[in-house]
């Protein structure tokens, strides 16, 4: 690995400073306009770029593109086209177009639609976003682009992320104008997603069918040491670990992604990589391409990295932080208090608009993060519960509170903090605490979404968040811009706004049974499974707010509802019939081998007249045949509740028998199983354990 971080940084990205190389200086000013502002591409514009690109990725040993694109199956999609053109004399020239660079066509057939289109419609377009840099991976192009198909619904999750990013520019632009600030043209949401991850040994992994079938573990006794010592967190990196953290960061620093900061995670085998923010778009491509090379650059090394939520039970599940702020483009912070916060109109007008959103819209915001992986972090003690909540702190409370009331704030003092050792500095206080069992938490000046599941796109929680604090935004404005008394027509509506939807704000432990209580007597939704929360998407106040910003129509609401619900059952189905051949061809037949053998030895010590040693072996030899006749029993009706859900007609119907049926009855089975592990010796069980996998690298 190369020590010269400036020379490797961004050097496989066609970004601003290779365009500005690369481009004539008209070309340049245009498509950075056109970036900034959103204007419309022109075409001799697009040839310019194209053939820039092409050149540039030549240099770089490229001999393909593709168009780059991230479809509803939660992972990218790419076809690779070679820059190669056949001439009339037989020779070859490498040309690319405008016109192949703006759009492309792939095969749609395959990819999921919700039922907006039939199998045989096959016809599928891309279209180059240039708000996002092109780049070079595997000596590919790589153009990043939305996906939409033949008749012009959208297929994928960059669109309408680009739609509601444009949205709450626009609706964040009216505040400020409303302030006095005539020059800010663009306010853009910025994303820092934290990628929680585990890293096991590759040998071992691909002896479990279930991590490899499914990401986790579908059976695992607890091992004797989990993370209750706490040593794992934060401590020393192991080096077949760093080695790993190594590579991974040379390559996404080659790819412009600004990975900072990285540490050991809770859990053992857990960690954790966390960016410097960028766009919400760019970040999500960005998130998007860590989680590929994280999985690419393990398995160099011998490695499996898992994104799941919950790969093993009884330690810490895997999440994804998404932290959210906006800015503009002279790079203000709107989410900073300052010093005097209780003074900082502007700011306080924000952050009631935030708080309106997501009491407004819990629903959705649940939605966002709605798998059947991460129902199983959610409400873990490791995760926030699925009760959707702001934290705030108690200063920022109190104010809001003094506005709401009507009366006036009082600062609380607050002093250095005293080390009580003369060479350590004393150290600033800060006013207020963070949350980490908050689902929605203000940590200075962002907002963290901490309930994003590892595995997950992020494109959906900042299209939720930018359409939701937009439209409070969008009615603030409304009301503000005919204020005859600006000043005192701004706190009547931060007042009034704070009595409606102050009830989402809690500071304390949301872990615990006596929030669930308060929740819902503060008429707050816990929408626990996945099940649960996916009827909200597709209500009318719902439909109305996407089709009214056009971020989605309601055709595309209904699809997109389609594939959370099919995607769903299909992870449940994969699941369970997984759970079913580990059972059969694994551990019965393991367990049975082993019960013979203590049989065997039983028989053989009261042959020699050795009764007295047979009591311990008969114990252990009845709880084995009783926890095997049981699980088999289990995997019977396990295998007759999938045939029934089967045959029903409707996903929802299917979702609700996974939900109410299926899973309790491959918990069930589970149980069983892991009684067995723990009573079966080792070299006669069929695959690694949890001791082996979390402690094995």
């Amino acid at each position: 690995m190369t020590n010269n971080i400036y020379e490797i940084f961004g050097s496989m990205v066609f970004n601003d400073d290779v365009m500005r190389e690369k481009l004539p200086s008209d070309v340049y000013e245009t498509l950075e306009q056109t970036i900034i502002e959103g204007r419309d591409l022109n075409i001799t514009v697009a040839n310019a770029v194209a053939n820039a690109m092409k050149d540039w990725a030549i240099e770089k040993g490229a001999t393909h593109y593709t168009h780059w694109f991230q479809p509803m199956t939660g992972i990218t999609a790419e076809k690779h086209d070679s820059f190669l053109s056949i001439q009339k004399n037989g020779r070859i020239l490498m040309e690319f177009s405008g016109k192949e660079l703006i759009k492309g066509e792939p095969d749609a057939s395959s990819f999921p639609s919700g039922g907006l289109r039939a199998t045989f419609e096959a016809r599928g377009y891309t279209a180059w976003d240039p708000t996002s840099y092109a780049f070079i991976k595997d000596n590919i192009l790589c153009i990043p682009t939305a996906f939409y198909s033949f008749s012009g619904e959208v297929l994928d999750k960059k669109t309408p992320l680009l739609r509601s990013t444009e949205l709450v520019s626009r609706e964040a632009t009216r505040i400020l104008r409303l302030f006095g600030d005539d020059t800010t043209r663009v306010v853009t949401p910025n994303v820092g997603a934290e990628q929680e991850y585990f890293l096991v040994d590759k040998e071992m992994y691909k002896k479990r069918r279930d991590l490899f079938f499914t990401g986790r573990t579908l059976f695992g006794a607890m091992a004797p040491k989990g993370q209750e010592m706490g040593d794992h967190y934060f401590g020393t990196i192991k080096p077949r670990v760093a080695e790993f953290m190594r590579e991974l960061n040379e390559e996404l620093w080659k790819l412009g992604v600004y990975a900072k900061t990285q540490h050991n995670e809770a859990a053992p085998a857990q960690h954790e990589l966390a960016p410097i923010f960028s766009s919400a778009n760019i970040a999500t491509d960005h998130n998007q391409l860590t989680m590929e090379l994280m999985k690419k650059i393990a398995d160099k090394h011998g490695l499996a990295c898992l994104l799941h939520e919950k790969p093993f039970e009884g330690v810490n599940g895997s999440g994804k932080h998404n932290n959210w702020s906006l800015s503009t483009a002279g790079g203000e912070n709107l989410f900073r208090p300052g010093s005097h916060p209780e003074k900082n109109t502007r700011f306080l007008l924000f952050l009631c608009a935030v708080i309106q959103a997501v009491h407004e819209h819990q629903d959705l915001l649940r939605i966002t993060v709605a798998t059947a992986g991460n129902d199983r972090r959610l409400g873990g003690h490791e995760a926030p519960p699925a009760i959707v909540s702001i934290f705030l702190g108690s200063e920022l409370t109190d104010i809001l509170s003094s506005i709401k009331n009507g009366t006036e704030y009082r600062a609380a003092n607050v002093a250095d903090m005293e080390t009580g050792v003369h060479v350590l500095p004393n150290i600033p206080a800060d006013t207020t605490d963070r949350n980490r069992t908050s689902p929605f938490a203000f940590t200075g000046n962002k907002f963290e979404f901490r309930m994003v599941g590892s595995s997950m796109s992020v494109a959906e929680p900042n299209i939720i968040l930018n359409t939701i604090i937009a439209d409070a935004l969008s009615q603030f404005a409304d009301r503000l811009e005919k204020a005859e008394d600006f000043e005192t027509e701004v706190y009547a509506l931060m007042r009034e706004s704070l009595k409606k939807h102050d009830c989402v704000i809690f500071n304390g432990n949301n872990y615990t049974e006596a929030w669930k209580k308060e929740a819902e007597r503060r008429g707050l939704l816990n929408l626990e499974t996945t099940v649960d929360a996916l009827p909200h998407f597709s209500k009318a106040e719902n439909i109305a707010l996407f089709s009214k910003y056009n971020i989605f129509s309601k055709t595309e609401i209904v699809s997109r509802s389609e594939i959370m619900y099919d995607n769903y059952c299909m992870t449940m189905r994969i699941e369970a019939n997984t759970e079913l051949e580990m059972i059969r061809r694994d551990i019965l037949p393991s367990a049975e081998a082993y019960a013979e053998l203590l049989s065997r030895s039983a028989m053989s010590k009261k042959a020699l007249g050795l009764d007295f040693m047979c009591d311990s072996g008969f114990e252990t030899l009845k709880k084995i045949l009783e926890n095997t006749n049981a699980l088999s029993e289990s995997a019977d009706r396990l295998e007759s509740l999938l045939r029934e859900s089967d045959g029903l007609c409707s996903s929802i119907k299917r979702a609700e028998m996974i939900r109410d049926s299926i899973i309790p009855e491959m918990e069930n089975a589970r149980r069983f199983a892991d009684n067995l592990e723990i009573l079966v010796a080792r070299s006669y069980w069929p695959f690694p354990t949890y001791g082996d996998l979390l402690f094995g690298v």
